[in-house]
């Protein structure tokens, strides 16, 4: 009994130890990308040899981190902080923003089709009625960030279609002269399936932020819905609260 929960005790030693390495490297805290030795680990961690090891060895499978022989261990890429707020459009984007008209599509459709019972439903429209749908990946430095699927309705549609599509959906919305008024977003997780790990370029099973958003126009009127799978590896969503005097429930 001891043994096994010995045994469970590492087990969580490794997960936090996991979580702390993997925050320091996406926070930015080894600016060069490099990780201390194994030995500098275990003394900031009070961790055992064995259990910096395996949580180096969690986060190399997660593709966050390399580790070479004679060299040391690496993080392999940084994510990008976006403010949630930037990214519902509802505020300038800071300057290392990918939403700052910093990436380009490569555009996989722009058509017109009748909507779709599960998009019409969701606009509040008749299904069949007359949508654009606007489908893309999101390209910085010719790596995919996001694949997006967006199906807006006319009239707005019909300027999203008729706009040059440079840089970011925003950038595209600002450039047609298209206004809205909110933006909503419901995130969740999922493993990367064979079809979204060969567009993002990313293993099988590796994490992805799925967002389903919709924009409505000033007057609360819905236009557009849009399925995006972004890479977990490259982008992490920033949110802060306020709590006011006098919100208690």
């Amino acid at each position: 009994m001891r043994s096994a929960s010995r045994g469970a005790a590492r087990v969580h030693d490794v997960r936090r130890l996991r979580d702390m390495i993997r925050a320091a490297v996406q926070g930015g805290r080894y600016p060069d990308g490099h990780l201390p030795a194994e030995a500098e680990l275990m003394a900031a961690h009070g961790a055992s040899r064995g259990t910096v090891r395996e949580a180096l060895s969690l986060l190399r499978a997660e593709g966050l981190i390399e580790r070479t022989q004679g060299i040391g261990t690496h993080a392999v890429v940084r994510p990008v902080d976006e403010r949630l707020i930037a990214a519902h459009g509802a505020t300038s984007p800071d300057e290392r923003s990918l939403l700052n008209r910093r990436t380009r599509p490569w555009m996989l459709d722009r058509s017109e089709i009748p909507a779709p019972a599960a998009v019409a439903d969701r606009l509040g429209v008749p299904a069949g009625t007359p949508c654009l749908r606007l489908e893309y990946v999101a390209l910085y430095e010719e790596e995919p960030i996001w694949l997006a699927t967006n199906y807006a309705l006319f009239p707005e549609a019909g300027r999203l279609r008729d706009c040059p599509f440079v840089t970011d959906w925003y950038a595209l919305m600002a450039d047609a002269g298209v206004e809205f008024g909110q933006s909503e977003f419901v995130i969740g997780a999922e493993p990367a399936d064979p079809l979204i790990g060969d567009i993002l370029r990313i293993p099988v099973g590796a994490p992805v932020l799925v967002t389903e958003q919709t924009i409505a126009d000033p007057a609360g009127r819905l236009f557009d819905l849009a399925f995006i799978h972004t890479r977990a590896d490259r982008f992490r969503f920033v949110s802060r609260g306020l709590r006011l005097p006098g919100s208690e429930a």
